[in-house]
């Protein structure tokens, strides 16, 4: 199988489950997940039209737009889907369209800080660790909602959403109860903290599901889909 096949295969799976839960496939964004692919094998994916990108790393990110930009690779939109360390905070401040991964009230307000500084907004998306899971990040959800005054007062911060990541069981069914946990839990944040009244706050969009789950994602109201190994195949190396 080629990417463009690749490709192709994923996105008639994201419309097929768009349908059955009687959504535009539209809605949903798919993000490419790139990380330790070389530059010549994300240019293929480019060329078969994909436009979103998303690397783990913040320096393997920024090599990547580096080397993007030197190649004319001008229609790609970089997402940084993975956990932010306190001292590499700086490095988001990037040509970035979407920080999916602010998993704590120190991070955001450390981005919220350098952002100001530099002039910018970022579009960020609070993550949060729905399943409970000792090895995973986030906020839980009772945590964030405690944060969200202290998030919500932040300059420099625009609050898109939500992201996380379920636990990797071998039946996709099994991650639904998760994916449905974080679309109610933003559907409560849309009531309690509006847009009209918190404009800084569009809670728009719901990052969940990988290769192995998108399919339920979708059907759980996920907006974007972050899937890397039904695209490029299974990884060499970490």
């Amino acid at each position: 199988m080629t990417i463009a096949e690749n490709l192709r295969r994923v996105r008639a799976r994201m419309a097929q489950a768009a349908l059955r839960a009687q959504r535009s496939p539209d809605e949903i964004t798919l993000v490419a997940v790139s990380k330790t692919k070389p530059l010549a094998l994300i240019a293929e994916t480019a060329a078969a039209g994909q436009i979103d990108f998303g690397e783990n790393r913040l320096e393997e990110l920024w090599e990547k737009v580096e080397a993007a930009t030197e190649a004319g690779l001008d229609t790609v939109r970089w997402h940084a889907i993975g956990t932010i360390q306190s001292r590499k905070t700086k490095l988001a401040m990037g040509p970035f369209a979407l920080i999916h991964a602010v998993d704590r009230l120190k991070i955001a307000q450390r981005l919220s800080r350098q952002a100001d500084e530099t002039g910018r907004e970022l579009d960020v998306l609070l993550e949060v660790n729905v399943s409970g899971e000792e090895s995973k990040h986030g906020f839980s959800p009772t945590s964030l909602l405690a944060a969200l005054p202290a998030l919500l007062a932040l300059p420099a911060l625009r609050y898109c959403g939500l992201m996380t990541m379920a636990p990797f069981v071998a039946d996709a069914e099994e991650a639904r109860p998760y994916f449905r946990a974080l679309h109610c839990l933003l559907d409560e944040l849309r009531r309690t903290y509006p847009s009209a009244q918190y404009p800084q706050a569009t809670w728009q969009h719901l990052s969940m599901g990988m290769t192995n789950d998108f399919e339920v994602a979708i059907e759980e109201g996920a907006t974007i889909v972050r899937v890397g190994t039904a695209i490029f195949g299974h990884r060499e190396h970490n």
